[in-house]
Formats: C-alpha cells, sequence, structure tokens
C-alpha cells in the first residue's frame, strides 16, 4: 500500500513544500551560478527511472564551461571553480530535483539515479534496482555513501527495493540530514565509473578463466 500509492503523495507534497520554503535560497542559487558558471546555472543529464524510463535530471551546475584554444572543455578538476565545491560539499547542487519529485520522475528516497550508460552493465539481479522510482537520497547513500565499492553499493540498492517501507525511508531521510550536517562520506575521489568498474571485472574474469583452461 505504502510503495504503490502513498509514497508518492507524500513525495508530491513534500517536494512542493521544499520547493516554496526554499524559494528564497533557490533564487539566490540561480543567481550565483549565472555569475559563478558564466551562463547557465543549471545541469541536465539523461538518467534511467523507473522501469528504466529515461528522464532529465536536473542539478545546479558544478563545473563552468572553459575551453582551450581548440575549442574543447578543459579537464574537470579545473572547470570545478570554488563555487562548485561549495555546492557539491554542501549538497545544494542537488536542490533542483526536488522538481524531478515533483513531476514524478523521482522520489525522496530510492536508488540514486545514475548514468544512463551504465545500463547494460547491470546483470539481471542489479537491474532490479530500476523497479522503483530513484531518490534524491537512498539506503546506499547513508550506508556507506562513495565509500563502497559498486558491488556493494548496488546490493544495498537492492535491499532498499525489497523492504521499502515507510519507517525506512524515514529514517534514510534523518540519517541523510545528520550524513549532509556532518559531511561524512561526501567526497567522491576514488569513485570509479560503473562501466569502467564492471569492464574490468569481466576482463579480470576472463583472464582467470583463460589461465585455468
Amino acid at each position: 500500500m505504502y510503495a504503490k500509492y502513498i509514497k508518492r503523495v507524500f513525495d508530491f507534497v513534500l517536494s512542493l513544500m521544499a520547493l516554496i520554503v526554499l524559494s528564497p535560497l533557490l533564487v539566490i542559487l540561480i543567481i550565483l551560478g549565472a555569475v559563478f558558471m558564466r551562463g547557465n546555472p543549471f545541469f541536465t543529464q539523461a538518467r534511467p527511472g523507473k522501469n528504466e524510463k529515461i528522464f532529465k535530471l536536473i542539478k545546479f551546475r558544478t563545473m563552468d564551461n572553459r575551453k582551450d584554444k581548440d575549442g574543447k572543455l578543459l579537464p574537470d578538476d579545473v572547470r570545478l571553480n570554488k563555487y562548485g565545491r561549495i555546492l557539491r560539499s554542501t549538497s545544494l547542487d542537488e536542490l533542483p530535483e526536488l522538481i524531478n519529485i515533483l513531476i514524478g520522475d523521482m522520489s525522496i528516497v530510492g536508488p540514486r539515479p545514475l548514468m544512463a550508460r551504465y545500463l547494460d552493465y547491470y546483470t539481471a539481479e542489479e537491474s532490479r534496482r530500476h523497479e522503483v522510482r530513484p531518490g534524491l537520497t537512498g539506503y546506499a547513500q547513508v550506508h556507506g555513501r562513495n565509500n563502497v565499492n559498486w558491488d556493494e553499493r548496488i546490493k544495498l540498492d537492492i535491499v532498499y527495493v525489497d523492504n521499502i517501507s515507510f519507517v525506512m525511508d524515514l529514517k534514510v531521510f534523518i540519517d541523510t540530514v545528520l550524513i549532509v550536517l556532518k559531511r561524512e562520506g561526501i567526497g567522491t575521489e576514488g569513485m570509479s565509473n560503473f562501466d569502467d568498474y564492471r569492464k574490468k571485472q569481466w576482463e579480470s574474469q576472463k583472464q582467470g578463466d583463460q589461465h585455468e583452461l
């Protein structure tokens, strides 16, 4: 009952309230973003949602669009300026996702929406993370966030899918607030892309099989 009907009602009401209450902050961040990012303060990207339906994730831009003399974007670490680092460290870059929640692309709590290009690298069991709407925060994020490897992270997503409840969502939300306030496990350094991670696994497995022959 909760997962099928009530959860969506909560998501709509709470995201609408949050957008209204946070509107002054959002306006300020839009203005600052336009200045520090030298243009459009928003970043959109295709991500798979429920049942792998693709939607456009909305975030505040944390990297500017500076390019080299050949017109190519500069490296990420160069374009990630101080303002962008502040947005990431405080998770303020995630606030526009409230719009995604309001219109039904996402939920407040659920597996985080990952890159669309990762879809070809999930096992059948791992693909079950898309049985529910992706979340602004999730069970995996409060159990290590980016400090656990990809296999463990996706297993935690499946744990959530199999045990979704109001109490679980409430606990994840409270834990998320505490983590953000303490700035624990927020850094993304060392977190490889899932497709690269899975390719390395497949290559290691292939080499292991060859050694056994």
